[in-house]
């Protein structure tokens, strides 16, 4: 058994959302997501599996493939299919979330991948 106390060791970077793996094997990968008040991750989509989101901390938007805007708060789940857009801003407070995606044979087991919406 493995354990994880989700919202100890926090790290929230000034210049960018951050995407803290907290499992990546060969059966999925669990990211912490941490955004600070007002950042955000640009639209973009996990290409084969469904994306879980889980709120554990503070308030934001997620925008779904059709532009439809979501507030989101702690305790709640979003379900996106695989290869659906999305996106999301920390309101005005830091938002922390769990996601979650299966694993797909074409993985490559201990990373992470994907990008937050940096400007390069």
């Amino acid at each position: 058994m493995k354990t994880a106390h989700l919202l100890e060791k926090l790290e929230f970077h000034d210049s960018h959302p951050y995407a803290q793996p907290l499992l990546v094997d060969d059966q999925g990968r669990i990211i912490r997501f941490m955004l600070k008040a007002g950042q955000s991750i640009r639209e973009h989509s996990v290409p084969h599996s469904p994306f879980y989101v889980i709120i554990l901390q503070g308030h934001g938007i997620f925008t779904d493939a059709t532009g439809q805007e979501q507030p989101v708060s702690p305790n709640m789940l979003l379900i996106f299919d695989p290869a659906e857009n999305h996106s999301v801003i920390a309101a005005d407070e830091d938002l922390i979330f769990i996601g979650i995606l299966h694993s797909v044979p074409s993985a490559r087991s201990g990373v992470v991948g994907g990008e937050l919406g940096r400007e390069e």
